[in-house]
């Protein structure tokens, strides 16, 4: 038994929660509550939608499973904060921005960080002018969802419009994004260390709800296919785009690579899934972290403030 199992004391695990991505939040609070029972942690299940957050005051610290708004947008750990819980993840300001795309690139930009090019769009846009800016395809998403809720993949001209009348369904904050063709990867960071980084092969158009959840031939490559010069220096990069937004203990950083071997950040997951589909458990596997050993550790994170 991990030698800090007893200082846990009682643990709440929050998930399901309000947001679009409820389902998912509960596959992965589902997870993680029974790693964490398997090992003697006494957790319990807690769902913020149908339980009374004043309740969590019997507690001693928070293994944080909430995705998507009010889970992972700095609402929760807001709470936390101010009641003095110690939570997983990150705090109140990186959660926020993290959970921002728009403001995520804004900052990275402002430090050199590459990411594709993109364009806010509001119901006055030239719609037509922003596909010829950023060419065709091009990716129109909300600024504030995740599990690709809302995203739709632009491949023809006149197409941005209806685009962003779907992602403004789910968020009044829409970007357009351009198209970064040479693959989709991940890297995970666990205690301000990269894990390997995975790269997302989906039979699908790209890497969608559906491929994500609900698909079981989407490809999960691990090692990547990358040189180890090449995948050394992109983990570091992705460390510092982690933390350029304040990010601390566990997360996820998404990057594209061009045709030409370039990549680019394409967000950063403040409270990633924890599912059987999920990538840091499928990294941290790869670095020898068993998924119950990886709970642990991400918990353990919560007895030291040190960079976690």
């Amino acid at each position: 038994m991990h030698s800090s199992i007893k200082k846990f004391g009682k643990v709440a695990v929050l998930f399901g929660g309000k947001s679009a991505e409820r389902e998912v939040s509960l596959k992965s609070g589902s997870a993680v509550l029974a790693a964490l029972i398997r090992q003697g942690v006494d957790a319990h299940a807690f769902d913020p939608a149908t339980q009374d957050l004043n309740e969590l005051k019997t507690y001693d610290r928070i293994f944080n499973s909430l995705h998507g708004r009010f889970g992972e947008d700095g609402t929760i750990q807001g709470v936390l904060t101010l009641m003095n819980i110690p939570f997983t993840g990150s705090g109140v300001m990186a959660s926020s921005v993290g959970m921002d795309k728009w403001r995520t690139k804004l900052l990275w930009r402002a430090l050199s960080i590459k990411t594709p090019d993109f364009e806010v769009v509001n119901a006055q846009s030239n719609f037509a002018e922003i596909e010829q800016k950023l060419g065709l395809p091009l990716f129109v998403k909300p600024a504030n969802e995740g599990s690709s809720i809302g995203i739709t993949k632009v491949k023809e001209k006149g197409g941005l419009e209806a685009a962003y009348i779907l992602a403004s369904k789910a968020d009044p904050l829409v970007i357009a994004e351009k198209f970064i063709g040479g693959g989709e990867y991940t890297v995970g960071i666990l205690g301000g260390k990269p894990l390997p980084i995975v790269r997302i092969v989906p039979k699908n158009e790209f890497y969608d709800y559906e491929a994500k959840y609900l698909r079981d031939d989407t490809q999960y490559l691990c090692p990547s296919g990358l040189t180890p010069e090449t995948e050394a220096k992109i983990q570091q990069e992705a460390l510092q785009a982690f933390r350029a937004i304040g990010c601390t203990g566990w997360g996820r950083v998404d990057f594209l690579m061009d045709e030409d071997g370039n990549h680019y950040f394409l967000e950063v997951n403040t409270s990633p899934g924890m599912t059987d589909h999920s990538l840091v458990p499928m990294a941290a596997k790869a670095d020898g972290i068993s998924f119950d050993n990886l709970v642990i550790n991400i918990l353990s994170m919560t007895l030291t403030s040190v960079e976690k």
